[in-house]
């Protein structure tokens, strides 16, 4: 087995990153392959020096990419040099003492609370009565969705992922499984609760038994299976309903998740607590919301105080 497919399988299989991660370093050690002239399978590290990985960097810049980018590939390399080295593949990690392009870590951004109240109100204004129930269903559901990452901080992944089990009304609880698997469980409170209720009595009438399979399903048309919900169908549903309340450029699902997080902090959450709800291995990763919100106190003190600034 090539040693580039052997690093994939470990971190897939015993380190349990997502598939979308391994498929990201793959495209990563592949993409050094090829500055390099060589084929996946032809890769040998023992052939390769600090100026190699240095060559490759300076290139991936010169032709116009991110440093964010850079780094992120970068990481890919020294990851797999880490791992040959503790099979004693190599005597030396090369990677060791180089140092990633410094990039420039931009605030979160969030919607604002009157945003978040907007899509309540839209979701009552064009609900209707004279709509079919597979309409209504529908309808409720794109709510939900947006409501449960916004009232809970999940990621993406994490809640197209949620089964019903996962969910206890009674305990108001759910629970999430995160990155390599991680669980965790979160608050729910009670208006999210009856949400999720009325939302599996729509469901059980459209779908029967089929109720049970996922907590979000999706169909391309009326002929079509139900079939789960996935990643891409949940940002586009995200996009269009936060596309119609809020002028930010984005309007994704991590975005609902950075809302959550500031909105927890503005309103006297522990960093902790937060860092313990969204899941964040790492303290340094939820401090970034404390940031975000002095930002803002900064914008509202300029905005009141008389004296803020130069008249």
């Amino acid at each position: 087995m090539v040693m580039i497919q052997k690093f994939l399988d470990y971190i897939a299989i015993e380190k349990r990153y997502s598939v979308r991660t391994v498929g990201e370093y793959g495209d990563d050690l592949r993409a050094f392959c090829v500055f390099l002239g060589w084929s996946v399978r032809d890769f040998d590290p023992t052939q390769l020096d600090a100026e190699d990985v240095k060559a490759w960097m300076i290139d991936m810049l010169d032709r116009g990419q991110s440093p964010r980018s850079v780094k992120r590939r970068l990481s890919a390399v020294k990851s797999l040099y880490k791992f040959l080295l503790r099979l004693g593949l190599v005597k030396v990690d090369i990677t060791r003492a180089i140092v990633a392009p410094k990039t420039d870590k931009p605030l979160p951004i969030y919607f604002r609370e009157g945003e978040m109240e907007t899509v309540k109100i839209n979701q009552e204004r064009n609900w209707n009565e004279k709509m079919s129930e597979e309409e209504q269903f529908l309808h409720l559901r794109d709510y939900l969705m947006v409501e449960m990452l916004y009232q809970t901080g999940m990621r993406r992944a994490e809640l197209v992922g949620v089964k019903e089990e996962d969910v206890d009304v009674c305990q108001q609880q759910i629970r999430v499984f995160g990155k390599r698997a991680k669980e965790r469980v979160v608050p729910m409170g009670e208006n999210l609760c009856r949400l999720i209720e009325e939302y599996r009595e729509k469901k059980k009438k459209i779908l029967g038994e089929m109720a049970m399979v996922g907590t979000f399903l999706v169909r391309k048309d009326r002929n079509s299976d139900w079939v789960e919900m996935n990643v891409h169908t949940l940002y586009n549903i995200v996009r269009a309903r936060m596309g119609e309340v809020s002028t930010l450029k984005k309007h994704s699902p991590h975005v609902l998740r950075h809302t959550f997080a500031t909105t927890m902090l503005n309103n006297g959450a522990d960093i902790r607590t937060i860092q313990s709800l969204l899941g964040h291995a790492s303290l340094a990763a939820t401090q970034v919301y404390t940031h975000a919100s002095f930002e803002q106190m900064k914008e509202v003190y300029k905005a009141a105080h008389p004296r803020s600034q130069k008249k």
